[in-house]
């Protein structure tokens, strides 16, 4: 009598569409998942993905391995997923302005970021801070750009080689008009290094490494690139309110799929890491790092990323950026 009353609801639920994501979604994951990572160990993606993989892991019941495939402008780690199964037990995690721009500057990439991937959800959010040495008679963004226009050419921007940094410095001496001497390193680390020793005067990077620098003396912090300051620096002034509104700058890191990953798996993982995300536990740790969670939809993070693709396009190609 059991067998019978099961067995018809069993046809219902997989005789439908709808039943068939239901099932599906019920029975996702069916294996352990691997989360690839086009970055290299450390990197912010890096220590970000690994603060939240173990709540998502338990939150599926299934393993997450986290997997870094650096190397190739992204382009290794992006297309072993591209290379995977559409099921969702291998995911990406990238961030926004990368993803984008990626394609842009890396002959490699035959994909489109928008179209061949679907965005799945996010996971917090990043500004960067523009500081400059101690040897700089400047305090302020205006005052900096004033010292840099009475010496034009004479200063040093020292960053990461094809680095969001590079970028967003790329971005403030359009629109302040200055002229300053590039200097690219390996790793935005080295540029640090400089800065403090007095051989650069202009750096970019995260609040989490550059902030406790700043309330040391090492070094000055003049300006961040939110769109409205934040809450662990409130006496910082955004770049818009040092008179610099084009130079706005904040990067979303998350997951993402390929395009044809089932909707139904898709919501069940952005459903979960939202449900991450409201944990306070996973809150304090996330703001000691330098990130602020920012649970949004699969349709919400496709539409900021939609919105914020021509704006980095723009700034790609106005400095011929490389990865």
């Amino acid at each position: 009598m059991m067998t019978s009353r099961i067995l018809p609801a069993a046809i219902a639920v997989f005789s439908f569409p709808g039943g068939i994501e239901l099932g599906r979604a019920q029975s996702y994951p069916a294996r352990p998942i691997k989360l690839i990572l086009p970055y290299t160990a450390g990197s912010p993606n890096d220590v970000l993905a690994r603060l939240v993989a173990p709540h998502l892991s338990v939150r599926l019941g299934q393993t997450l391995v986290v997997d870094n495939r650096p190397g190739g402008g992204t382009s290794i780690g992006v297309n072993a997923v591209m290379a995977a199964e559409p099921d969702g037990h291998t995911l990406l995690f990238s961030n926004s302005p990368t993803h984008l721009i990626a394609p842009l500057v890396n002959t490699t990439f035959t994909y489109a970021p928008l179209k061949d991937f679907v965005a799945i959800a996010t996971v917090g959010a990043s500004s960067n801070v523009i500081v400059i040495a101690n040897s700089v008679p400047a305090t302020t963004a205006q005052e900096f750009v004033a010292h840099a226009k009475a010496n034009p050419g004479k200063l040093n921007f020292g960053f990461g080689q094809g680095t969001l940094p590079q970028l967003v410095g790329e971005m403030f001496k359009a629109a302040a008009g200055i002229d300053m001497t590039n200097v690219p390193y390996k790793g935005g680390a080295q540029a640090i290094t400089d800065l403090l020793g007095g051989r650069i005067d202009m750096n970019i990077g995260t609040a989490a490494t550059l902030l406790p620098l700043h309330r040391a003396g090492k070094l000055k912090i003049i300006g961040y690139t939110g769109a409205t300051r934040a809450a662990d620096m409130p006496d910082i002034p955004t770049m818009v309110e040092s008179g610099y509104p084009t130079v706005v700058s904040t990067t979303y890191y998350g997951l993402f799929g390929r395009a044809d990953l089932p909707a139904d798996i898709v919501n069940r993982l952005n459903t979960e890491v939202n449900g991450i995300l409201k944990d306070a536990g996973v809150k304090d740790s996330m703001a000691k790092i330098g990130f602020e969670p920012k649970p949004l939809s699969p349709q919400e993070l496709s539409a900021l990323l939609a919105a914020e693709n021509p704006r980095w396009t723009a700034i790609v190609k106005a400095t011929g950026f490389q990865m």
